[in-house]
C-alpha cells in the first residue's frame, strides 16, 4: 500500500496485514487442532441438566432422593396382547423374558424394577383366619391353566388393576427405574454416565424390535424421559443432513451474490471453520451437542456468513478503486472490523445473558454461542480478508460491482421512500401498531411449558406419542406423575391427625381438573381396615385409634420412608400441559399455606410432573429478565459504538418489535415457552443487531458526508443493504428446511429462526430509516468528525 495508505492503518491492521502467512498458518494450526477435537464431540445429555437445580421443588426432591422411589426418570414398557388378555402361558412366558432383558440393560435400577414378574409386587386378601397374601406370580407358577387361573385371581386382589395391569387385562406395565451414573460392570471402580441413545437403541433392539418378532402377538410400548431423548438425539442425526443442504442453498446464493467462486468458497471455508471452531473448543471444555443446542452450530454458521458478506461485499466495492486484492481487502478491514466487532461483542453478551436461567442445557447452549460468536471475529474478520487478499475478486465480480456503483437503481430508490417525510410516520405507526396488537396476543395466548399430550417436541404420529396415548388410554395411572412430600417428626407420618390432612389433600387433588388419581399410605390403610372388618364399605375409613393405624399402614411398602418421617402422596395426572401443572400445584401450595404446621409439612414436589413444574417457573421468571438483559446489553454497546441515544434507539427498537411479534407467533401456532423454544428468541437478535449495526454506520458515514437523509438511506442501500437483504434471504431459504424435520421442535425452530431472519432483516431495512427521520438530525452530524467510533 502506498505511504499515505500506511499513515491511516491502525495498529491492529498492520499487525495482520504485514504478517499475512503467519496469521493464515496459525489458523491452519488451530483448526487441525480444534477439528480433531470437533470429530470427538458426541451427543450428550442427562436428567440433571434438563432440570433447574436451585429451584425449591428440585431442591426438595434431592434433599429426600434416598427417601423416595425413582418417580422422575422412570421408563414404562407396556407388554400388549395383540388377541386376548395377559392371562396366557405364551403371554406370560414373553413378559418373563422381557423383564430379564431389561434386568440386564445397562443404567436400570435394578432393584427397583418392577413387573408382575418381581417378587415385591404382592396381593392380599382377607380371610377368615385374617389376611393372607403372596406373590402375584408365585413360586409354583408353571404356566398351566390352574396356574393361570391362579394368577388371574392374584392379580385381582393385588391393587395392580389400571397401574401395572392394564384396565382391560390385554397388556401389563414393566416400570423401569435408571440410575444417572453406575459402576462400569467391567470395572467396578469406574463410574459411567447413562448413555441416552445407546439405552433407546437397546431398548428398540433386545426388547421392542426382538420380542415383536419373536411372538407376532406381542406389542410393545415404550415411554418415559430416557426414550423420548434417545428418539431426539436419534432426530439430531438429521441436523447434518440439514446442515448440508443450507450449505448447499448458501453456496448457490452466494455465488449469485458475488459473482464470484473465489469469494463463494472463502466465506463458505472460512464459516465453516469458525463451527469446526466452535465444536472443537466445545469438545475441549466437556460440553457435547444435546438435542436442545444443537442449533448452536447453525446459529454460528449463519451469524458467520452475515458477517462474510458484508467483507465480500465491501472488498467488492473497493476492488473497483483499488490497485490490487490487498489494498481493497485492507480498505474493507479498516472500514469493517469496528463495526462487525461490536455487533459479535453485542451477540456474545446478549448469548452470555442466557446464563441467567438456572438450567444446565441452557448453560451449554449460552456458553457454546459465545464461544461460537467469539471465534468468528479471528475467522471471519479476520483470516476472511487476509486470504482474499491473496485470492483476490474475479475480474467480472469486480466489473459487475462497478456497473452497479454507475448504475441507478429503482428498487433501491423506491425502498429508500421509508425515509421520506411522508412515509417515514406511517412505517413507524404500523411498526407501533404490529408491536401493541402482538404484544397484546402473547399476553392473552402465549403460555409457558407443554402445550400437548406425550412428547410435544415429537410429532403427534410419532412411535412415541403413539406409545404413550395408548398408555393413557389403558390405564388409570399415567406416566405423569406429581409427588408431594409429607414431611412429619420422626413416627410421625402415621398419627392420625397427619393422615387425616393428607386423606384431606388427596380428596382436594382427586376433585381438582386434571387429576386421574391419587395414592398414598392412606389408601393403603382405608383398605386394610375395611378388610379387617370383613370388608364392609362401612369401615374405609381412618381410624382414631393408633393401635389400627400402625397395624394398618405396615402393609404400605414404599409409601414411607424407615423412620416414617416422609410419605409421598403420588397424584397421577392426565397430562403434563402447562395449564394442568399451574392448577394442580396452585392448589397444592393453597391446602399448605393452610395446614402446614410444626411437625406436619405438605412439600412439592418430585415425580416428572414436579420437575415440569418447576422447570416452567423458571422459564417463567426467566424470560421477559433475560430479553430486558439482552437488550440492555446490545443497547449498552450500541451507545457505546455511536455515542448517540438516538443511534440506539434506530437499532434496538427493531428488535424488539421482532421479538414481541416472535412470541405472538409462537402464541398463534401453539408453541408453548419452554427450555426448546426459549433460547430462540434470545439467540434471534443476533442476527438482528449485525443487520442494524452495518446499515446504522453505513448511513451515519453518509451523513456525515454531508447527504440529505433520503439519499445517504438510497446510498446505504446501494452499499450495504444489498449484502443485509442477500443475508436474510439466505439465511431464511436455509433454515426453513427444518421445517420438514420428523422431530417437531426441531421443525417448531426452524420456523421461528426463519421468522426472526426475515423480520429482523425487514425490520432493519424498513422501520430504521423511518426511525431516523425521527430522531436523528443529519445536519448536526454533517461535516463533523464525529464521535462515533467508526469516524476516521
Amino acid at each position: 500500500m502506498s505511504t499515505h495508505r500506511q499513515n491511516h492503518a491502525g495498529l491492529l491492521e498492520r499487525l495482520i496485514f504485514n504478517n499475512r502467512l503467519v496469521v493464515i498458518f496459525a489458523c491452519l494450526l488451530v483448526t487441525l487442532f480444534l477439528g480433531f477435537h470437533a470429530l470427538q464431540v458426541k451427543p450428550s445429555t442427562s436428567f440433571e441438566k434438563m432440570i433447574p437445580l436451585e429451584h425449591p421443588y428440585i431442591q426438595k426432591m434431592l434433599e429426600f432422593r434416598d427417601d423416595l422411589a425413582n418417580l422422575g426418570n422412570t421408563v414404562r414398557i407396556a407388554v400388549a396382547a395383540k388377541d386376548g388378555d395377559i392371562f396366557s402361558q405364551e403371554y406370560m412366558e414373553t413378559l418373563r423374558q422381557i423383564h430379564d432383558e431389561v434386568f440386564y440393560i445397562q443404567g436400570v435400577d435394578r432393584s427397583a424394577l418392577k413387573s408382575l414378574w418381581s417378587p415385591s409386587v404382592r396381593w392380599t386378601e382377607v380371610t377368615e383366619e385374617g389376611f393372607d397374601g403372596g406373590e402375584v406370580i408365585p413360586q409354583s407358577y408353571d404356566g398351566s391353566a390352574a396356574s393361570l387361573e391362579q394368577l388371574r385371581s392374584n392379580v385381582l386382589k393385588s391393587g395392580q388393576i389400571g397401574r401395572l395391569v392394564a384396565n382391560d387385562f390385554k397388556s401389563s406395565i414393566i416400570d423401569v427405574p435408571l440410575l444417572e451414573t453406575f459402576a462400569d460392570p467391567q470395572d467396578q471402580s469406574r463410574i459411567l454416565q447413562l448413555d441416552y441413545q445407546r439405552f433407546s437403541h437397546d431398548l428398540e433392539e433386545k426388547i421392542r424390535t426382538k420380542y415383536q418378532a419373536e411372538n407376532p402377538n406381542v406389542e410393545i410400548h415404550i415411554v418415559g424421559f430416557a426414550k423420548k431423548v434417545g428418539d431426539l438425539i436419534d432426530g439430531l442425526m438429521m441436523v447434518v443432513l440439514f446442515f448440508g443442504v443450507a450449505f448447499l442453498i448458501t453456496m448457490v446464493l452466494l455465488l449469485l451474490f458475488t459473482h464470484c467462486m473465489r469469494s463463494t468458497i472463502s466465506v463458505l471455508v472460512t464459516t465453516l471453520i469458525a463451527v469446526i471452531w466452535q465444536l472443537g473448543l466445545m469438545n475441549l471444555v466437556g460440553f457435547g451437542i444435546d438435542p436442545y443446542s444443537m442449533l448452536v452450530p447453525f446459529l454460528i454458521f449463519a451469524i458467520g456468513i452475515s458477517h462474510g458478506v458484508q467483507k465480500i461485499n465491501g472488498i467488492a466495492q473497493h476492488s473497483s478503486g483499488s490497485d490490487n486484492a490487498l489494498t481493497a481487502a485492507r480498505l474493507t478491514f479498516r472500514q469493517l472490523f469496528l463495526p462487525g466487532m461490536i455487533a459479535i461483542l453485542a451477540d456474545a453478551v446478549g448469548f452470555i445473558a442466557l446464563l441467567i436461567i438456572d438450567i444446565g442445557v441452557i448453560h451449554e447452549l449460552a456458553i457454546g454461542a459465545s464461544i461460537g460468536v467469539a471465534v468468528i471475529v479471528f475467522t471471519n474478520l479476520i483470516l476472511l480478508p487476509v486470504a482474499i487478499s491473496y485470492l483476490g475478486i474475479s475480474k467480472s465480480a469486480v466489473q459487475h460491482s462497478k456497473r452497479y456503483a454507475a448504475n441507478e437503481h429503482p428498487f433501491w430508490r423506491l425502498l429508500s421512500n421509508v425515509a421520506h417525510p411522508m412515509v417515514a410516520p406511517i412505517s413507524v405507526v404500523l411498526a407501533l401498531a404490529m408491536g401493541i396488537g402482538g404484544f397484546w396476543y402473547q399476553k392473552q395466548h402465549l403460555q409457558i411449558g407443554d402445550l400437548d399430550q406425550g412428547a410435544p417436541e415429537l410429532r403427534p404420529d410419532s412411535r412415541y406419542n403413539q406409545d404413550n396415548n395408548f398408555i393413557i388410554n389403558h390405564y388409570s395411572t399415567s406416566s405423569d406423575v406429581l409427588v408431594v412430600m409429607v414431611k412429619t417428626d420422626a413416627e410421625g407420618c402415621s398419627r392420625y391427625d397427619t393422615l387425616s390432612a393428607v386423606d384431606e389433600l388427596m380428596w382436594k387433588m382427586e376433585n381438582t381438573t386434571g387429576v386421574q388419581s391419587a395414592v398414598s399410605m392412606v389408601s393403603v390403610s382405608k383398605q386394610v381396615i375395611k378388610g379387617m372388618n370383613e370388608g364392609s364399605l362401612k369401615w374405609e375409613a381412618l381410624s382414631r385409634n393408633e393401635i389400627i393405624l400402625n397395624n394398618s399402614i405396615a402393609r404400605a411398602e414404599g409409601l414411607y420412608n424407615t423412620d416414617c418421617s416422609l410419605a409421598p402422596v403420588l397424584v397421577f395426572l392426565e397430562d403434563h400441559k402447562a395449564a394442568t401443572l399451574k392448577r394442580v400445584t396452585a392448589e397444592v401450595e393453597a391446602f399448605a399455606a393452610q395446614n402446614n404446621r410444626d411437625g406436619l409439612q405438605f412439600l412439592l414436589a418430585s415425580g416428572n410432573a414436579g420437575i415440569e413444574a418447576a422447570t416452567n417457573e423458571v422459564i417463567a421468571t426467566s424470560e421477559l429478565t433475560i430479553l430486558t438483559l439482552v437488550y440492555i446489553c446490545v443497547a449498552v454497546m450500541c451507545l457505546i459504538t455511536f455515542r448517540s441515544i438516538a443511534a440506539t434507539i434506530c437499532i434496538v427498537l427493531p428488535l424488539i418489535l421482532t421479538s414481541i411479534l416472535g412470541n405472538a407467533l409462537m402464541a398463534f401456532l401453539g408453541i408453548g415457552m419452554k427450555v426448546a423454544t426459549l433460547p430462540v428468541i434470545a439467540l434471534g437478535v443476533g442476527i438482528g443487531v449485525d443487520y442494524g449495526i452495518y446499515i446504522y454506520s453505513r448511513l451515519e458515514s453518509f451523513l456525515r458526508a454531508g447527504l440529505p437523509l433520503q439519499e445517504a438511506y438510497y446510498e446505504t442501500l446501494k452499499s450495504t443493504g444489498k449484502a443485509v437483504l442477500f443475508t436474510g434471504l439466505c439465511l431464511a431459504i436455509g433454515v426453513a428446511t427444518w421445517m420438514f424435520s420428523a422431530i417437531k421442535f426441531q421443525a417448531d425452530m426452524g420456523l421461528m429462526l426463519t421468522f426472526m431472519f426475515i423480520v429482523n432483516m425487514i425490520g432493519a431495512l424498513l422501520l430504521l430509516p423511518g426511525l431516523a427521520r425521527f430522531l436523528i438530525r443529519p445536519e448536526k452530524l454533517a461535516g463533523k468528525a464525529g464521535s462515533s467510533l467508526f469516524a476516521h
